[in-house]
């Protein structure tokens, strides 16, 4: 079965920066698009960032545009998330998931920003 796992999460200062990783298995990486969701308490799911199949094409929530960098390593099955210039509004639990593919969701991985 599909699998995802997020990792790089942590506890980091306003103004800092962070790199998430998504690592999948049991499908074939390449061929899908990958995107990067977050859920803060109290509120919904929102999409951050998505990349294309080959890496070729990007989009990001304006809330994060400028900030936030999307990448992908097809050869190494992982999608990556870079974080700069945190806010504290930033602090969520991040998940990644095939772009438009149903699915259950997995643990993600906890951002914290907070001075």
């Amino acid at each position: 079965q599909a699998q995802l796992v997020e990792s790089g999460g942590g506890l980091v200062q306003p103004g800092g920066s962070l790199r998430l990783s998504c690592l999948a298995s049991g499908f074939t990486f390449s061929i899908y698009g990958m995107s990067w969701y977050r859920q803060a308490p109290g509120k919904e799911r929102e999409l951050v960032a998505r990349i294309t199949s080959a890496g070729g094409g990007t989009n990001y929530a304006d809330s994060v545009k400028g900030r936030f960098t999307i990448s992908r390593d097809n050869a190494k099955n992982t999608v990556y998330l870079q974080m700069n210039s945190l806010k504290p509004e930033d602090t969520a639990v991040y998940y990644c998931k095939r772009t438009g593919i149903s699915g259950s969701w997995g643990q993600g991985t906890q951002v914290t920003v907070s001075s």
